[in-house]
């Protein structure tokens, strides 16, 4: 299993509207595509305001190519994501893995849109 950590820095003031869109157009699409969504955060204090941060796990490197060619081709997606642009001011992408004294749950079809 593999966690990608993506941080959007946004333009001052709006992190509420960004929310708000994300979760009339962009959450469905993505749960049903991308699988499972470990967390959705905003920053709110330190030297990173204006951050949205969020997590997806998936089952390997593969597996999360493979969802995200099928998220780009998703034709609400590529709308929502001509929406948000305008807000982003940077975008930061990190691939995690377990430490081996973690013991993660294999993914499955089970979890998907969680």
């Amino acid at each position: 299993m593999i966690v990608e950590m993506r941080e959007y820095t946004l333009l001052p003031g709006k992190v509420s509207g960004y929310l708000k869109l994300y979760e009339a157009e962009g959450l469905t699409i993505q749960r049903e595509i991308l699988g499972r969504n470990v967390g959705y955060y905003s920053t709110e204090v330190g030297p990173s305001t204006n951050q949205i941060v969020h997590l997806w796990a998936y089952d390997s490197f593969d597996d999360r190519v493979a969802r995200r060619r099928q998220l780009g081709a998703h034709p609400g997606w590529r709308s929502y994501v001509q929406k948000i642009l305008p807000m982003i001011l940077t975008q930061t992408n990190r691939i995690l893995t377990p430490a081996p004294f973690m013991n993660p749950q294999p993914l499955s079809d089970a979890t998907v849109g969680r």
